[in-house]
């Protein structure tokens, strides 16, 4: 290990940069987050520089660095670009005793400025010793994903609450406490609460451990999106991470399933978990017992989870058995689908809105306005319309829809096998049927492929290649 890992104490310390450009702004992106006195020498400084001055947030010294500018620097940055004025500045900076790093050049440096990710007061450095900075950006970003933005705030609060806290004895019982705090009690009422719901949170966190209570369970509805594990949340994410119980619809992609944690129990809720239909009361008794046992519960829904899922009876379900829950959205199939055509769901001076509706609700469907969305230049998104797509079909153009109206028919929106049908409404069946598609499929009625990714008439079905 060439550079010894550290955390040096900036506060009202001073450090000194000598720059004006590009190079320098983005050094003091991360300078500025610290409590340092920031001192920056710059002959001609960018305009962004000018701002940060004029707010406050820095001293600039319009001219270029000289002897006895860095006296009393903790550190100093050589960010000129230019090889013979950063030379200088690091002459400059040694000779006051000063700790120097000269950007991008990392043998006339004495220190490197990790990547990291920002929790404040959480903070977490990456270096690669200069080896593999692509490497260390790609860490970095995997570990944002990991880690939530309220990581800080809910560490803050626990550090106003470790006096409380030393109540316990040291040891499992106190590491308890902290663990119960951080992995869920805190996270799961800041999302229901603010920051008042976590201090009731941390009082109720140490009662039960006091008490040896166990943990409370709680329910996510995630939405898993269309299928694209790439187009999960990070919130959804971490959910799977710390399931003990994830109760899956038949729609969610195997490889959604495969981010789960190892040690969680799997539940499917579609035709072969549970016989050739799961009753919605069993569901939601599945759910409520899980919790209610002091599990953390993922009920995971393909898209997102408000739309045409069933949410309302859930959460009724979880209210009954005095049970909290958390609503993660995800992508829904709609959006993944016109992002497939290359399209917008809505357009000035075409659509001013959408319309989603789903082909099994033939209740709805019957009572449906079906003469407003005959209109010209209307869009909506049918979902599982497959079947009843004869019946669309009918109703518009009993309505007055033009004939040639474009219809998409998209199968499996957003994965490796997505299939694109590009048809108009008079031939949405029988082209639908002579497509024989057997995956989930969408239909957007007034869109087509943009031209770019239009399919040939004599082929109006083809696979998009991603």
């Amino acid at each position: 290990m060439r550079h010894f890992p550290l955390f040096l104490d900036l506060r009202g310390r001073r450090v000194v940069l000598a720059g004006g450009g590009e190079t320098a702004l983005a050094k003091l992106r991360l300078i500025l987050k610290t409590e340092a006195r920031v001192t920056v020498f710059a002959a001609d400084p960018a305009p962004a520089l000018e701002r940060l001055a004029d707010e406050g947030k820095l001293t600039l010294v319009r001219r270029d660095i000289d002897e006895g500018d860095a006296v009393c620097a903790a550190l100093v940055y050589a960010a000129a670009d230019d090889d013979e004025a950063d030379a200088r500045t690091a002459r400059i900076g040694r000779h006051a005793g000063a700790l120097v790093n000269v950007v991008d050049n990392l043998e006339a440096s004495q220190f490197i400025t990790p990547a990291i990710v920002d929790r404040d007061p959480v903070v977490v450095a990456i270096g690669t010793e200069g080896a593999a900075p692509v490497l260390a950006r790609r860490i970095k970003a995997d570990l944002e994903s990991r880690l939530p933005a309220s990581l800080g705030l809910l560490a803050r609060m626990g550090r106003a609450f470790r006096k409380a806290a030393e109540a316990l004895p040291h040891g499992a019982q106190r590491r308890d406490f902290w663990a119960r705090y951080y992995d869920r009690a805190g996270p799961e009422a800041l999302a229901r609460g603010g920051e008042a719901a976590v201090e009731r949170a941390l009082s109720d966190t140490l009662d039960a451990v006091v008490m040896g209570g166990r943990a409370p369970g709680h329910v996510w509805f995630v939405g898993a999106g269309p299928g694209d594990p790439d187009l999960l949340t990070m919130k959804a994410r971490r959910a799977l991470d710390e399931a003990d119980v994830v109760i899956f619809d038949r729609l969610v992609a195997p490889p959604i399933l495969e981010l789960a944690r190892r040690e969680a129990v799997m539940i499917d809720a579609g035709k072969e978990g549970f016989g050739p239909s799961v009753p919605q009361a069993e569901i939601d008794a599945t759910i409520a017992d899980h919790a209610r046992k002091g599990r953390q519960v993922v009920r995971l829904k393909s898209g997102d989870p408000t739309i045409f899922g069933r949410l309302d009876e859930e959460i009724a379900a979880c209210e009954a058995a005095g049970v909290d829950f958390t609503i993660v959205p995800g992508i829904t199939a709609a959006s993944a689908a016109v992002a497939g055509i290359g399209q917008s769901l809505t357009r000035r001076g075409r659509n001013a809105g959408v319309r989603f509706l789903t082909g099994h609700d033939v209740q709805g469907f019957a009572e449906h306005d079906w003469q407003a969305l005959a209109r010209p230049g209307e869009v909506a998104a049918i979902y599982m319309g497959k079947r009843a797509a004869r019946y669309v079909q009918g109703r518009l153009m009993m309505h007055g829809a033009d004939p040639a109206t474009p219809v998409s028919v998209i199968e499996n929106a957003s994965r490796p096998d997505q299939r694109i049908l590009s048809t108009t409404l008079s031939r949405l069946e029988p082209d639908l049927t002579e497509a024989g598609l057997t995956g989930p499929a969408l239909i957007l009625l007034g869109l087509a492929p943009r031209a770019a990714l239009a399919l040939a008439a004599d082929h109006p079905l083809e696979r998009i290649a991603r």
